[in-house]
């Protein structure tokens, strides 16, 4: 947070107008992306999230079935809710679920990071960086959809089957716990679910109203004193969420003063664009590498995205959404490997983005 705090003071003072028109460019997607987080968390609080899982684990035969059913509804979760509300409620609900099922959680544990940032090109909301890439385009979520639905299931499938490849000696059967009974009811939270996935479809620029949503949801539950002002802060990351603003900021500005960036992607293909887009977002996280990259309007913002948000899964400094699987991991009683998550992201990330690049260009996208 300090950092952030530090990076935006030196470029207001640098430059006061560029340092306005990145931080113009980049409060939507912050803003979004907290009202996402909110409703996530009523969401969860309801038992949405959960039921979901006692559900797929009663319905699964064996672990693949186990297995696929998990990445749907991660990439469905983070198709609506953002990734980071995938990896902050969705880790504990499935490693819990897998050991409901007496399988081995691995798969289920590094698939929810894995496939969250691999899914999280379905629609604008579902990353931060898809909002700052498009900052320069008025462009509907269904719009959005509809551009990048093929590239954003080929990545996810892809992933899927390394995660499963990989990770193939965690499907046997193990010692099964007990089953519990587990309440859930869905009124506020599934309305508010509802409610974002709307609002997101229907308007190019959501985040004040998503945002307006969670405030409600979650401003009902704490007059209620069923959800505590702190544990609402530490549930959406406050301190990681303005840090990571203030970097992006930053890197905002420099974009805006240095033509530099610009210059090096107006002479990239497109997959020249996704490498360099994954190599930048390990090294100052994908979030201010896309507010850097895109501070002037991409030559190719799709194929952008897709080495912002693919190539994030290489490192632990890729995404914010590491930040908050790691939290949830080890919250759930796991011992989450960043090793081991790299060492599989470092086969799935590359056939990943190939693949979603090659239905990109078939397209006639970039």
């Amino acid at each position: 947070m300090l950092l952030g705090l530090v990076g935006l003071v030196i470029a207001i003072l640098v430059n006061t107008s560029d340092a306005r028109s990145a931080a113009s460019q980049d409060w939507s997607p912050f803003v979004l992306v907290t009202g996402l987080l909110l409703i996530g968390m009523v969401a969860n609080e309801d038992g949405l999230f959960s039921a979901a899982g006692n559900q797929l684990a009663r319905i699964s035969s064996s672990g693949v079935v186990l297995f696929i059913g998990a990445a749907a509804m991660i990439g469905v979760v983070t198709a609506v809710l953002n990734l980071d509300t995938s990896v902050a409620f969705l880790t504990p609900v499935l490693v819990y679920t897998a050991r409901k099922h007496g399988r081995g959680e691995a798969p289920l544990l590094y698939g929810c990071l894995l496939l969250s940032n691999a899914g999280s090109l379905f629609l604008p909301g579902s990353n931060l960086t898809n909002l700052i890439v498009l900052g320069h385009v008025r462009m509907s979520g269904a719009r959005f959809f509809s551009d990048m639905w093929p590239s954003a299931l080929v990545a996810l499938v892809v992933t899927a089957i390394v995660i499963a490849v990989v990770e193939r000696r965690e499907f046997s059967v193990g010692d099964k716990e007990p089953e519990v009974a587990e309440h859930s009811h869905y009124g506020l939270g599934l309305a508010a679910v509802i409610a974002a996935t709307l609002l997101v479809l229907v308007l190019s620029t959501p985040a004040l109203a998503v945002a307006a949503v969670g405030l409600i949801v979650v401003g009902i539950r704490v007059v209620k004193r069923k959800i505590d002002v702190r544990h609402v802060v530490d549930g959406i990351g406050v301190p990681l969420l303005v840090g990571l603003f203030g970097v992006a900021d930053a890197l905002g500005t420099v974009g805006r003063l240095w033509s530099g960036p610009s210059v090096l992607l107006g002479h990239l293909d497109l997959w020249a664009t996704a490498g360099t887009a994954a190599i930048i977002s390990v090294v100052v996280n994908n979030l201010p590498a896309a507010s850097l990259l895109a501070a002037r309007a991409p030559a190719h913002p799709f194929a952008l995205l897709i080495g912002l948000n693919l190539g994030s899964n290489l490192f632990v400094t890729g995404s914010l959404a590491w930040m908050l699987w790691l939290r949830a991991a080890r919250a759930a009683g796991a011992q989450p490997s960043i090793a081991r998550a790299c060492r599989t992201a470092l086969i799935a990330v590359p056939l990943a983005m190939a693949a979603a690049l090659a239905v990109l260009s078939a397209k006639g996208l970039s």
